[in-house]
């Protein structure tokens, strides 16, 4: 299912939902811990892992890009700047496992956000994998459907 993509106030704010049966505790090390956050986003880095700490984004290109830690609530809300933008995964621990939601807040809606949008979609199908002990088979086919998704949603925002 597609992000749910809401203006508000001055900008946009695109909410991923995913219903996980498995623990916060789990989830959270998926964010929050290096060698599993590789598994899904093996550009990023964490090198302080609190509020006003340090993730790096490898640029692939030997350069590094450093994005702020804003707000960190152990197994419940982790929060860092993506850009100009905010990105934010909050758990809700339910009877079923977690509910996992990620909130990303757009300044301006670029012909990049499609992009950006696809791939935060494929990342929570890959955490979701990995937590099923599963692999998604191509991480790049997947990209591509949903790109073509997101490109038209907010095609119809702008």
């Amino acid at each position: 299912m597609l992000a749910n993509i809401q203006k508000k106030d001055q900008h946009y704010v695109a909410r991923f939902e995913r219903q996980l049966k498995h623990s916060a505790t789990e989830i959270w090390s998926y964010l929050t811990e290096n060698e599993k956050l590789a598994l899904w986003f093996s550009e990023l880095k964490i090198e302080d892992l609190r509020e006003g700490g340090l993730i790096k984004f490898d640029m692939q290109n030997g350069t590094f890009v450093d994005m702020e830690i804003t707000v960190l609530q152990h197994q419940s809300i982790f929060e860092f700047t993506w850009a100009e933008d905010l990105v934010r995964f909050e758990l809700y621990p339910n009877s079923e496992g977690c509910l996992l939601v990620l909130n990303e807040t757009l300044q301006t809606l670029t012909p990049h956000t499609p992009r950006d949008l696809a791939g935060w979609h494929v990342c929570l199908e890959v955490i979701q994998h990995l937590l099923e002990g599963t692999t998604l088979e191509s991480r790049k086919d997947e990209w591509n459907k949903w790109y073509e998704q997101y490109r038209e949603a907010i095609s119809k925002l702008g």
